[in-house]
């Protein structure tokens, strides 16, 4: 893997710290590869309805809203990200091996969300350890951010070949494969004291601070809808993406290609991420990216033929990979130092899962009655989203939302 690194352009920018990040990276979205577009497969062939399959996938995106904070806290008191993350990925394999002996929408229900949100709670906290990473040592985020990119990708199509091969039901055992190199990766992390993580002397304390300065701040609220309203959008290709394709008569193997091809664009941005990132501004790359949402659910809306499928896959660049880029780039250039857990916090709990709870929701009350033109659902969302962003591009001036010693740092970050 450090040989393939280094051909990709980590260089010095590497180091242990980014390889074992890197690592996780890959192996928990490889996890992400095959649960995204085929765990509702699986659900389907255990008897759920749409309505019921949504549910599964939707709730835990609400109660992550309760809980993921909390467990920002206990990493931030325990001063140890890796113990977190290693108890969650071994709570994750548990939950796996109980879904496989699991009957009825009752248990499923329960355990399938259980496993959704220990799945789901790692990413902040890792994405947290690079952001330290890239202050503290220099790291390229892109470089690390693309080997959980590579690995959806390889996910994608080998779960295709699979479930074409053998039926919907083996996704649970690729699942279970790949959770366990998530549990592997995670032990392999940095510790407290190898840089990535650490205590803060009175963090705890000034963390709910930082929370109400966030939420006060209209170019932050501006910044939660536009990213919340892009990413949500996605949810229902998400939820309903692969169920969709094979009822148009789609074989399971070009629906992992097809979800390849869209990773492997976004893949392609974060290789070559620096030279973007120095021409375009974060709430740029939100606004690319909610433009592009709407183009691509919009014609997917529509029912379209095969060839056009292949080059809105390949816009996932712009609507995930440009607005996550554009994210992470917002929330370490915008909020200082001592507000960067909590952004992350609600970064995750509100826009990358709140939103996509909601739209997953409603387009799983409609898939069941007017099939494909439920894209018309995201297609709205995403036009709230680019509004957003750009009303917050157009009120943030590039600095701090606020200065370390919890003044406003520009009053233009808080005015009209």
């Amino acid at each position: 893997m450090r040989a393939l690194y280094y051909l990709l352009g980590g260089g010095a920018t590497a180091g242990p710290t980014g390889l074992r990040i890197a690592s996780f990276f890959g192996a928990l979205f490889l996890t992400y590869g095959v649960v995204v577009p085929y765990f509702p497969v699986w659900l389907h062939t255990r008897g759920l309805d749409p309505l019921e399959i949504s549910t599964v996938t939707a709730a835990p995106l609400f109660l992550r809203v309760l809980v993921t904070p909390g467990v920002g806290m206990l990493a931030d008191r325990l001063g140890d990200y890796r113990r977190v993350v290693v108890v969650l990925a071994w709570m994750a394999m548990a939950m796996v091996l109980g879904l496989s002996m699991a009957a009825g929408y009752g248990p499923i229900l329960v355990l399938g969300v259980a496993f959704l949100m220990c799945n789901g709670t790692m990413l902040p906290l890792v994405e947290t350890m690079a952001v330290r990473g890239v202050r503290r040592e220099g790291l390229d985020y892109g470089r690390m951010r693309l080997w959980g990119s590579v690995t959806f990708i390889i996910a994608n199509f080998a779960g295709g070949l699979a479930i074409e091969a053998s039926g919907g039901g083996v996704a649970l055992w690729l699942i279970g494969f790949a959770v366990l190199l998530t549990v592997s990766a995670a032990h392999y992390l940095p510790r407290g004291d190898e840089g990535a993580t650490g205590n803060v002397p009175g963090r705890f304390a000034w963390r709910s601070s930082s929370v109400a300065r966030l939420i006060g701040s209209p170019v932050f609220l501006l910044f939660l809808i536009a990213i919340g309203c892009t990413h949500g959008a996605h949810a229902t290709f998400y939820t309903f993406g692969a169920l969709y394709w094979q009822s148009q008569g789609l074989p399971a193997v070009w629906v992992g290609t097809l979800w390849a091809i869209g990773v492997f664009a976004e893949v392609l941005l974060f290789a070559y991420s620096a030279p973007i990132v120095r021409r375009f501004s974060p709430l740029q790359l939100i606004v690319a990216g909610a433009v592009a949402s709407v183009v691509r659910w919009g014609a997917m809306a529509l029912d379209p033929p095969l060839e056009l499928l292949v080059p809105l896959q390949a816009l996932h660049a712009l609507t995930y990979g440009a607005a996550h880029l554009g994210a992470i780039l917002f929330i370490s250039r915008a909020v200082p130092h001592a507000g960067m857990g909590s952004a992350q916090a609600l970064y995750s709990t509100i826009a990358a899962g709140l939103m996509v709870g909601v739209v997953g929701l409603i387009s799983g009350a409609l898939y069941g009655r007017i099939g494909g033109l439920v894209f018309l659902v995201p297609t709205i969302v995403a036009i709230a989203g680019c509004a957003a962003a750009v009303l917050a591009a157009r009120r943030w001036d590039g600095e701090p939302l606020w200065g370390e010693g919890g003044e406003a740092a520009d009053s233009r970050a808080f005015q009209s």
